[in-house]
């Protein structure tokens, strides 16, 4: 009796080695075009971005791509000028990255960030740090 191989997570601990590599590829070729300027749109060149990632779906056809504006300011604004200027990063992207064919793009906030500023926050209150200072006390 033959098993089915269970599906990859969506997440990057469940994608394959392929899909974590056409990730990066894609995710350097986009940090590199808006660090050397080449979109014109002066929302995004009002900004500094950052790439922290790119998922990629097992078929390679979509692409999503997190974003998130030095300092965390506008992303919503960063995020709809990106979208409009969708089909021209596509169509770098297939040039700069060799795929059979050009993957979707959609663009979404990094979360990442605003998550561990809420867990900072949460270690530096009192009642944690009591309980850490406590668990500090019975190592020695």
């Amino acid at each position: 009796m033959r098993h089915k191989k269970p599906k990859p997570e969506s997440g990057p601990a469940g994608a394959s080695q392929r899909q974590l590599r056409v990730g990066e590829l894609i995710r350097h070729a986009v940090a590199e075009m808006l660090t050397r300027g080449d979109i014109h749109d002066p929302v995004i060149e009002g900004h500094m971005i950052t790439i922290p990632e790119v998922r990629m779906t097992a078929d390679l056809k979509l692409a999503t791509i997190y974003v998130m504006p030095l300092g965390g300011k506008d992303v919503s604004e960063v995020i709809d000028a990106l979208n409009n200027n969708k089909r021209y990063l596509r169509g770098e992207i297939a040039h700069r990255v060799n795929l059979k064919f050009a993957p979707e793009i959609r663009f979404r906030a990094d979360e990442r960030f605003d998550e561990a500023e809420r867990i900072e926050k949460l270690l530096r209150t009192p009642q944690v740090r009591r309980d850490i200072e406590k668990d500090g006390d019975a190592d020695e």
